[in-house]
Protein backbone atom coordinates (compact mmCIF):
# COMPACT_ATOMS: atom_id res chain seq x y z
CA UNK A 1 0.00 0.00 0.00
CA UNK A 2 1.53 3.87 -1.07
CA UNK A 3 2.08 6.14 1.91
CA UNK A 4 0.25 8.84 1.92
CA UNK A 5 -0.06 12.33 4.28
CA UNK A 6 -3.65 13.71 5.23
CA UNK A 7 -4.24 17.75 6.61
CA UNK A 8 -6.74 18.36 9.35
CA UNK A 9 -7.94 22.03 9.08
CA UNK A 10 -9.54 24.04 12.20
CA UNK A 11 -11.14 26.59 10.01
CA UNK A 12 -11.28 28.76 12.83
CA UNK A 13 -8.20 29.01 13.41
CA UNK A 14 -6.56 29.32 10.07
CA UNK A 15 -9.23 32.04 9.49
CA UNK A 16 -8.79 33.69 13.18
CA UNK A 17 -5.24 34.03 12.59
CA UNK A 18 -4.83 34.74 8.96
CA UNK A 19 -7.45 37.78 9.60
CA UNK A 20 -5.41 39.02 12.34
CA UNK A 21 -1.95 38.63 9.97
CA UNK A 22 -3.92 41.03 7.35
CA UNK A 23 -6.19 43.45 9.29
CA UNK A 24 -4.96 43.11 12.94
CA UNK A 25 -8.13 41.60 14.46
CA UNK A 26 -9.81 38.11 14.34
CA UNK A 27 -12.86 39.29 12.82
CA UNK A 28 -13.66 36.65 9.64
CA UNK A 29 -16.01 38.84 7.81
CA UNK A 30 -13.40 41.29 7.58
CA UNK A 31 -11.74 39.55 4.98
CA UNK A 32 -11.88 38.06 1.97
CA UNK A 33 -10.62 34.37 1.12
CA UNK A 34 -9.70 32.40 -1.85
CA UNK A 35 -10.62 29.27 -0.50
CA UNK A 36 -9.32 27.32 -3.12
CA UNK A 37 -6.09 28.48 -3.50
CA UNK A 38 -5.43 28.36 0.26
CA UNK A 39 -5.63 24.92 0.09
CA UNK A 40 -3.87 24.10 -2.59
CA UNK A 41 -1.18 26.06 -1.24
CA UNK A 42 -1.56 24.10 2.00
CA UNK A 43 -1.27 20.58 -0.01
CA UNK A 44 1.47 21.93 -1.54
CA UNK A 45 3.45 22.27 1.23
CA UNK A 46 2.87 19.68 2.88
CA UNK A 47 3.71 17.12 0.23
CA UNK A 48 6.77 18.47 -0.40
CA UNK A 49 7.43 18.99 3.72
CA UNK A 50 6.71 15.09 4.26
CA UNK A 51 7.79 13.55 0.41
CA UNK A 52 4.34 12.01 0.81
CA UNK A 53 0.98 12.32 -1.86
CA UNK A 54 -1.74 14.08 0.15
CA UNK A 55 -4.78 11.80 0.74
CA UNK A 56 -7.27 14.37 1.16
CA UNK A 57 -7.85 17.77 3.12
CA UNK A 58 -10.51 17.53 6.20
CA UNK A 59 -11.55 20.68 6.53
CA UNK A 60 -13.68 21.51 9.79
CA UNK A 61 -15.90 24.31 10.72
CA UNK A 62 -19.41 25.16 12.08
CA UNK A 63 -22.25 24.76 9.45
CA UNK A 64 -23.16 28.03 8.09
CA UNK A 65 -26.43 26.84 7.39
CA UNK A 66 -29.97 25.78 9.67
CA UNK A 67 -28.63 22.78 11.73
CA UNK A 68 -25.47 22.67 11.50
CA UNK A 69 -26.05 22.59 7.54
CA UNK A 70 -23.20 23.83 4.94
CA UNK A 71 -23.87 27.17 3.15
CA UNK A 72 -22.94 28.06 0.03
CA UNK A 73 -19.13 29.22 0.41
CA UNK A 74 -18.88 25.69 2.42
CA UNK A 75 -20.95 23.78 -0.60
CA UNK A 76 -18.13 25.01 -2.84
CA UNK A 77 -15.43 23.99 -0.65
CA UNK A 78 -16.60 20.80 -0.64
CA UNK A 79 -17.04 20.45 -4.18
CA UNK A 80 -13.06 20.94 -4.49
CA UNK A 81 -10.69 17.65 -5.50
CA UNK A 82 -9.55 15.85 -2.48
CA UNK A 83 -11.62 18.22 0.05
CA UNK A 84 -13.73 16.56 2.67
CA UNK A 85 -16.22 18.80 3.98
CA UNK A 86 -16.47 18.34 8.34
CA UNK A 87 -19.18 20.61 10.36
CA UNK A 88 -19.98 21.40 13.27
CA UNK A 89 -22.50 23.57 14.52
CA UNK A 90 -22.77 26.89 16.04
CA UNK A 91 -25.04 26.95 19.35
CA UNK A 92 -27.95 29.60 20.01
CA UNK A 93 -25.20 31.57 21.55
CA UNK A 94 -23.04 31.90 18.66
CA UNK A 95 -20.12 29.12 20.16
CA UNK A 96 -18.71 26.57 17.90
CA UNK A 97 -19.92 23.44 18.87
CA UNK A 98 -18.86 19.58 18.03
CA UNK A 99 -15.94 20.62 15.83
CA UNK A 100 -13.20 19.51 18.07
CA UNK A 101 -14.48 16.73 18.61
CA UNK A 102 -14.83 15.44 14.92
CA UNK A 103 -10.92 16.46 14.48
CA UNK A 104 -10.02 14.75 17.91
CA UNK A 105 -11.95 11.39 16.85
CA UNK A 106 -10.51 11.29 13.22
CA UNK A 107 -6.97 11.84 13.98
CA UNK A 108 -7.52 9.28 16.59
CA UNK A 109 -9.72 6.89 13.91
CA UNK A 110 -6.97 7.83 10.40
CA UNK A 111 -4.31 6.89 13.13
CA UNK A 112 -6.06 3.43 14.06
CA UNK A 113 -6.65 1.92 10.68
CA UNK A 114 -3.44 3.29 9.45
CA UNK A 115 -4.82 5.44 6.98
CA UNK A 116 -2.14 7.72 6.37
CA UNK A 117 1.59 7.97 7.91
CA UNK A 118 2.18 11.51 8.33
CA UNK A 119 -0.78 13.95 9.66
CA UNK A 120 -0.27 17.54 9.11
CA UNK A 121 -3.00 19.39 11.81
CA UNK A 122 -3.67 23.08 11.52
CA UNK A 123 -4.92 24.36 14.67
CA UNK A 124 -3.78 26.00 18.05
CA UNK A 125 -6.22 24.40 20.49
CA UNK A 126 -5.01 23.14 23.90
CA UNK A 127 -8.09 20.36 23.72
CA UNK A 128 -6.54 18.37 20.78
CA UNK A 129 -3.23 17.36 22.29
CA UNK A 130 -4.37 14.37 24.08
CA UNK A 131 -5.88 13.04 20.31
CA UNK A 132 -2.34 14.05 19.19
CA UNK A 133 -0.91 11.92 21.58
CA UNK A 134 -3.19 8.56 20.84
CA UNK A 135 -2.08 9.17 17.48
CA UNK A 136 1.20 8.91 17.98
CA UNK A 137 0.94 5.78 19.98
CA UNK A 138 0.00 4.05 16.63
CA UNK A 139 3.42 5.28 14.99
CA UNK A 140 1.80 7.99 13.42
CA UNK A 141 4.20 11.73 12.60
CA UNK A 142 1.83 14.41 13.69
CA UNK A 143 2.81 18.01 12.55
CA UNK A 144 1.61 20.89 13.59
CA UNK A 145 0.99 23.90 11.58
CA UNK A 146 0.31 26.98 12.34
CA UNK A 147 0.09 30.83 11.13
CA UNK A 148 3.03 32.87 11.63
CA UNK A 149 2.19 35.88 13.55
CA UNK A 150 4.97 38.92 15.12
CA UNK A 151 8.63 38.06 14.40
CA UNK A 152 7.93 34.68 12.84
CA UNK A 153 6.38 32.86 15.44
CA UNK A 154 3.63 30.77 15.71
CA UNK A 155 0.39 32.63 16.20
CA UNK A 156 -2.08 31.59 18.86
CA UNK A 157 -1.48 28.27 19.54
CA UNK A 158 -1.00 26.13 22.71
CA UNK A 159 1.94 25.16 24.71
CA UNK A 160 0.82 21.66 25.32
CA UNK A 161 0.15 21.36 21.92
CA UNK A 162 3.39 22.49 20.59
CA UNK A 163 5.22 20.06 22.99
CA UNK A 164 3.10 17.42 21.98
CA UNK A 165 3.53 17.45 18.02
CA UNK A 166 6.52 15.76 16.69
CA UNK A 167 7.56 19.57 15.02
CA UNK A 168 6.11 22.58 14.20
CA UNK A 169 5.77 24.06 10.85
CA UNK A 170 4.48 27.81 9.80
CA UNK A 171 2.21 28.34 6.92
CA UNK A 172 4.35 30.11 3.85
CA UNK A 173 3.59 33.64 3.93
CA UNK A 174 3.03 34.47 0.74
CA UNK A 175 0.38 32.08 0.71
CA UNK A 176 -1.26 33.56 3.18
CA UNK A 177 -1.45 37.14 2.04
CA UNK A 178 -1.95 35.56 -1.76
CA UNK A 179 -5.41 34.23 -0.20
CA UNK A 180 -6.49 36.11 2.48
CA UNK A 181 -7.13 40.10 1.80
CA UNK A 182 -8.91 42.57 3.39
CA UNK A 183 -12.42 43.59 2.45
CA UNK A 184 -12.55 46.85 1.01
CA UNK A 185 -15.69 48.46 0.30
CA UNK A 186 -17.64 52.21 0.43
CA UNK A 187 -17.49 53.45 3.62
CA UNK A 188 -20.95 55.12 4.59
CA UNK A 189 -20.66 59.01 4.88
CA UNK A 190 -23.90 59.27 6.62
CA UNK A 191 -23.58 59.52 10.51
CA UNK A 192 -25.77 56.98 12.61
CA UNK A 193 -28.93 58.74 14.09
CA UNK A 194 -29.65 57.32 17.56
CA UNK A 195 -33.11 55.75 17.61
CA UNK A 196 -35.80 58.06 18.71
CA UNK A 197 -39.65 56.83 18.93
CA UNK A 198 -42.05 59.64 16.81
CA UNK A 199 -43.97 61.38 18.75
CA UNK A 200 -46.70 64.08 18.10
CA UNK A 201 -45.20 67.62 17.46
CA UNK A 202 -46.90 70.71 19.25
CA UNK A 203 -48.86 72.14 16.52
CA UNK A 204 -49.54 68.22 15.54
CA UNK A 205 -53.05 66.92 16.32
CA UNK A 206 -52.85 63.23 17.39
CA UNK A 207 -54.14 61.21 14.69
CA UNK A 208 -58.34 60.09 14.67
CA UNK A 209 -58.85 56.54 14.61
CA UNK A 210 -59.70 55.06 11.13
CA UNK A 211 -62.57 53.09 12.19
CA UNK A 212 -65.25 53.12 15.26
CA UNK A 213 -64.13 51.46 18.90
CA UNK A 214 -66.05 48.62 19.53
CA UNK A 215 -66.98 47.42 16.58
CA UNK A 216 -69.40 49.60 15.14
CA UNK A 217 -69.62 50.88 11.85
CA UNK A 218 -69.79 54.60 11.33
CA UNK A 219 -72.99 55.99 10.02
CA UNK A 220 -73.36 58.82 7.64
CA UNK A 221 -74.56 62.14 8.81
CA UNK A 222 -78.13 62.91 7.21
CA UNK A 223 -78.20 65.95 4.58
CA UNK A 224 -79.45 69.18 5.28
CA UNK A 225 -82.51 69.57 5.22
CA UNK A 226 -84.49 71.44 2.17
CA UNK A 227 -85.45 74.88 2.38
CA UNK A 228 -89.34 75.51 3.73
CA UNK A 229 -88.92 71.89 5.64
CA UNK A 230 -90.22 71.96 9.26
CA UNK A 231 -87.53 72.13 11.93
CA UNK A 232 -86.26 68.83 12.63
CA UNK A 233 -87.87 66.54 9.69
CA UNK A 234 -85.27 65.18 7.19
CA UNK A 235 -85.64 65.16 3.26
CA UNK A 236 -88.61 64.08 1.56
CA UNK A 237 -87.57 61.07 -0.01
CA UNK A 238 -91.17 60.07 -1.08
CA UNK A 239 -93.87 57.57 -0.03
CA UNK A 240 -94.98 53.89 -1.26
CA UNK A 241 -98.05 52.09 -0.39
CA UNK A 242 -97.20 49.82 2.36
CA UNK A 243 -94.06 50.56 3.02
CA UNK A 244 -92.53 49.39 6.13
CA UNK A 245 -92.39 53.25 8.14
CA UNK A 246 -88.33 52.13 8.75
CA UNK A 247 -87.26 53.06 5.37
CA UNK A 248 -88.95 56.04 5.08
CA UNK A 249 -85.36 57.63 5.12
CA UNK A 250 -82.00 57.71 6.96
CA UNK A 251 -81.78 58.62 10.75
CA UNK A 252 -79.00 60.16 12.67
CA UNK A 253 -76.87 57.76 14.96
CA UNK A 254 -77.60 57.16 17.85
CA UNK A 255 -74.92 58.14 21.05
CA UNK A 256 -73.99 54.58 21.18
CA UNK A 257 -73.19 54.32 17.38
CA UNK A 258 -71.28 57.06 17.77
CA UNK A 259 -67.46 56.91 17.67
CA UNK A 260 -65.57 57.33 20.97
CA UNK A 261 -63.05 59.77 20.97
CA UNK A 262 -60.23 58.52 22.22
CA UNK A 263 -57.13 60.44 24.29
CA UNK A 264 -54.40 62.08 22.88
CA UNK A 265 -51.37 59.76 23.54
CA UNK A 266 -49.17 60.44 26.24
CA UNK A 267 -45.77 61.71 25.70
CA UNK A 268 -42.85 58.96 25.43
CA UNK A 269 -41.03 59.08 28.97
CA UNK A 270 -37.28 60.29 28.83
CA UNK A 271 -34.61 57.61 27.97
CA UNK A 272 -33.06 56.34 30.92
CA UNK A 273 -28.77 56.21 31.27
CA UNK A 274 -27.98 52.67 31.26
CA UNK A 275 -26.82 50.58 34.37
CA UNK A 276 -23.63 50.49 34.91
CA UNK A 277 -22.33 47.18 33.75
CA UNK A 278 -19.48 46.25 36.28
CA UNK A 279 -19.73 45.49 39.85
CA UNK A 280 -16.07 47.78 40.96
CA UNK A 281 -14.21 47.57 43.78
CA UNK A 282 -15.28 50.47 46.62
CA UNK A 283 -11.15 50.95 47.13
CA UNK A 284 -10.03 51.17 43.55
CA UNK A 285 -12.99 51.83 41.35
CA UNK A 286 -12.12 48.70 39.44
CA UNK A 287 -13.57 45.00 39.14
CA UNK A 288 -12.36 42.34 41.89
CA UNK A 289 -10.22 39.69 40.59
CA UNK A 290 -8.41 38.82 36.82
CA UNK A 291 -5.79 39.81 35.54
CA UNK A 292 -5.99 43.74 34.78
CA UNK A 293 -5.38 44.29 39.57
CA UNK A 294 -1.93 44.19 38.72
CA UNK A 295 -2.24 46.78 35.62
CA UNK A 296 -2.08 50.39 35.32
CA UNK A 297 -5.51 51.70 34.76
CA UNK A 298 -4.37 53.56 32.21
CA UNK A 299 -2.81 50.80 30.70
CA UNK A 300 -5.77 48.78 30.85
CA UNK A 301 -8.06 50.73 29.04
CA UNK A 302 -5.52 51.78 26.09
CA UNK A 303 -4.86 47.88 25.44
CA UNK A 304 -8.51 46.82 25.32
CA UNK A 305 -9.78 50.67 23.70
CA UNK A 306 -7.28 49.31 21.04
CA UNK A 307 -9.02 45.62 21.09
CA UNK A 308 -12.29 46.99 20.89
CA UNK A 309 -11.21 49.63 18.09
CA UNK A 310 -9.75 47.07 16.03
CA UNK A 311 -12.38 44.97 15.64
CA UNK A 312 -15.40 47.93 15.34
CA UNK A 313 -12.98 49.21 12.23
CA UNK A 314 -12.61 45.71 10.41
CA UNK A 315 -16.37 44.73 11.05
CA UNK A 316 -18.05 48.37 9.95
CA UNK A 317 -16.05 48.17 6.38
CA UNK A 318 -19.04 45.61 5.80
CA UNK A 319 -21.70 46.94 7.76
CA UNK A 320 -24.58 49.11 6.66
CA UNK A 321 -26.02 51.84 8.23
CA UNK A 322 -29.15 49.94 9.57
CA UNK A 323 -26.67 47.31 11.30
CA UNK A 324 -24.07 49.82 12.45
CA UNK A 325 -27.71 51.57 14.01
CA UNK A 326 -28.71 48.16 15.40
CA UNK A 327 -25.56 47.00 17.13
CA UNK A 328 -26.01 50.46 18.81
CA UNK A 329 -29.88 49.68 19.89
CA UNK A 330 -28.98 46.10 21.47
CA UNK A 331 -26.69 47.12 23.92
CA UNK A 332 -25.48 45.70 26.23
CA UNK A 333 -25.72 42.53 24.27
CA UNK A 334 -23.13 41.92 21.59
CA UNK A 335 -23.15 39.86 18.66
CA UNK A 336 -21.47 36.52 18.86
CA UNK A 337 -19.38 37.04 15.86
CA UNK A 338 -17.76 40.61 17.52
CA UNK A 339 -17.34 38.82 21.35
CA UNK A 340 -15.50 36.16 19.91
CA UNK A 341 -13.07 38.37 17.92
CA UNK A 342 -12.63 40.95 20.77
CA UNK A 343 -12.12 37.21 23.18
CA UNK A 344 -9.55 36.29 21.24
CA UNK A 345 -7.56 39.42 20.08
CA UNK A 346 -7.65 40.30 23.82
CA UNK A 347 -6.32 36.34 24.77
CA UNK A 348 -3.79 37.09 22.26
CA UNK A 349 -2.39 40.15 22.64
CA UNK A 350 -1.77 39.30 26.78
CA UNK A 351 -0.89 35.87 25.47
CA UNK A 352 -3.23 34.16 27.83
CA UNK A 353 -5.10 31.38 26.73
CA UNK A 354 -8.41 31.82 28.15
CA UNK A 355 -9.34 35.24 30.01
CA UNK A 356 -10.70 35.00 33.29
CA UNK A 357 -14.34 36.53 33.57
CA UNK A 358 -13.87 39.85 35.49
CA UNK A 359 -11.47 41.02 32.43
CA UNK A 360 -14.05 39.61 30.00
CA UNK A 361 -16.45 42.13 31.90
CA UNK A 362 -13.60 45.12 31.62
CA UNK A 363 -13.96 44.31 27.81
CA UNK A 364 -17.14 44.23 27.34
CA UNK A 365 -17.88 47.26 29.27
CA UNK A 366 -15.57 49.09 27.15
CA UNK A 367 -16.52 47.82 23.88
CA UNK A 368 -19.84 49.84 24.07
CA UNK A 369 -17.89 53.07 24.75
CA UNK A 370 -15.66 52.78 22.00
CA UNK A 371 -18.60 51.88 19.55
CA UNK A 372 -20.85 54.61 20.62
CA UNK A 373 -17.99 57.02 20.11
CA UNK A 374 -16.45 55.23 17.00
CA UNK A 375 -19.67 54.85 14.97
CA UNK A 376 -21.43 58.20 15.67
CA UNK A 377 -18.97 59.93 14.08
CA UNK A 378 -18.60 57.97 10.93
Amino acid sequence: MRSHSAVYVDVGYLLASSATRVTGTSLRSGVEVDHRALIEAIMEQAAESSGLPVLRVNWYDSGGGRGGTPDREQEQIGLLPRVKLRLGRLSHSGEQKGVDLKIGLDLVTHARNSAVDVMFLLSGDDDLTEAVEEAQAHGIEVVLLAVPGDRGKPHAVSKHLLRAADRLELIDEKAIDAAVTTVVREMFQQPIVPYVPDEPGPDQAPAKPAAPVDGASAVPAAPPAPAGAPSGAGPDLGSHAGSDPVDSGPKPPTPALMPRKLPAPAPPAAPVPPAAVLAYQSTTGRPSGGWFESVDPQEEERLVDEVCASVLESWARTASEEARGTLLRGEPTIPSEIDRALLVDLSNRLGIYALDEPTRHILRSRFWVVASAKLRET
